[in-house]
């Protein structure tokens, strides 16, 4: 088969379908409250440990519980969102997501907070590949990474909300957070019901749409998508690097600087998400726009930017100075968002659209699993007093290698 060439047309076809943009908005703000609840466990970690006993390896357990379950369901929640109504599997999630979250808050052993966090396993899992299908439905080539950068805007900004939850706990007590963003997604998933919709012709059955595939049909398929496999790996690997930044970087800060607990908490969300923000928007834009002559643009861009965050990550691993931790964490922040950007872009030139969800759900799954293993690994070097900087100088290497297998990848498509 001969290949796709490298440099291509634009033409006006590719333009976002009516009310695209109001899709983005309202799933920015579920991205938001996903990731909030993800890393304000992880700014709080003094404060649960003592109401709650437990060791750091059990700790460290708990994150990669929720990551085994949400990665290892991602690819049924893909295929339910290709099989069935993306927008009605997340309005499910969020209706899930609120009420964990609320019942979080009331949680007494340790038995009972593990068990939340499968559960919110479960319900995340439904959402990411359903939420950036449908704002691919929305979107076509001109403004595809531009969408996808703003709504990782909103996980960004959980994220950097997270280091809330150190604070509230703190002041409040460690299950306050829960509560307060519990009852707001109760309230938020009766906007998405009258907000929301499927993309004209997308939603299966719909005039226009195509046929769903059986899903050992779709897995043979996707098992078949050599293309598909090397993004995967890019992304799993990158997905080492970030949940070992996400567990454990409030927990690196606090004992190489000496920082409280809220302090270490907003050093380490806030500034690099500050930073993926502006990486998320470069990194779309940018895209967008190589993408249009190049139809490499959108896996150059940031296979690029993750090659010269590499080092900084090293940097950042063993100096013994605040500001150029900091300085390393944000570079890698914006490298993680040009990323973020472009990757469900990406998956859209090598999968076909009836299958993106599910393969997405691929990706997440095998990410998902590395990312447990670093937030185990890390709570497994503290119980045997082995320096979290291994854990960050491991994550830069893998940084740097997944940049390098990204830059291989040649789209078979321009959508």
């Amino acid at each position: 088969m001969a290949s796709a060439p490298d440099t291509l047309s634009y033409s006006d076809d590719t333009r976002p379908l009516p009310g695209a943009w109001l899709v983005v908005g309202l799933l920015w703000v579920i991205g938001c409250l996903n990731y909030l609840d993800r890393v304000m466990l992880n700014t709080m970690r003094d404060s649960i440990k003592a109401a709650i006993p437990m060791g750091d390896d059990d700790f460290g357990a708990l994150t990669m519980a929720f990551l085994i379950v949400y990665g290892v369901l991602s690819p049924v929640g893909g295929w339910c969102a290709d099989r069935f109504s993306r927008s009605r599997v997340i309005l499910l999630s969020l209706i899930v997501w609120s009420s964990v979250t609320w019942a979080t808050a009331y949680v007494q052993t340790y038995q009972q907070l593990l068990a939340t966090r499968i559960l919110m396993g479960v319900s995340e899992a439904c959402y990411i590949p359903a939420a950036l299908a449908l704002i691919a439905d929305y979107h076509r080539g001109s403004t595809r990474s531009l969408a996808t950068g703003i709504h990782m805007i909103g996980i960004y900004a959980g994220m950097a909300l997270g280091g809330l939850g150190g604070w509230m706990a703190s002041e409040y007590g460690w299950n306050s957070s829960f509560m307060v963003f519990g009852i707001f997604g109760v309230v938020y998933a009766f906007v998405m019901m009258a907000l929301l919709r499927d993309a004209p012709g997308a939603r299966p059955g719909s005039a226009g749409a195509a046929p769903h595939a059986h899903p050992l049909e779709t897995l043979s398929i996707l098992a078949g998508n050599r293309r598909l496999w090397v993004i995967t790996l890019h992304w799993s690997l990158l997905g080492f690097a970030g949940w070992a930044f996400v567990t454990w970087m409030p927990t690196f800060l606090q004992e190489r600087f000496h920082l409280t607990q809220t302090k270490a908490g907003f050093t380490a969300t806030a500034y690099m998400q500050v930073a993926a923000l502006a990486g998320v928007l470069t990194g779309g834009v940018w895209a967008d726009r190589w993408s249009r002559v190049n139809l490499r643009g959108r896996t150059l861009v940031p296979a690029i930017a993750l090659s010269v965050a590499a080092p900084f990550i090293f940097l950042t691993s063993n100096t013994d100075t605040l500001w150029i931790a900091v300085a390393g964490m944000i570079v890698f922040g914006f490298a993680r968002g040009c990323s973020d950007s472009n990757m469900m872009p990406i998956l859209c030139q090598v999968v076909e659209p009836r299958h993106r969800a599910t393969g997405y759900g691929i990706l997440n799954f095998l990410a998902c699993l590395i990312g447990g293993l670093a937030s185990y690994l890390g709570g497994w070097f503290k119980e045997n007093k082995v320096d979290l900087s291994v854990l960050l100088v491991t994550s830069a290497v893998l940084v740097l290698i997944s940049g390098l297998i990204l830059s291989s990848v040649r789209p078979a498509r321009r959508d």
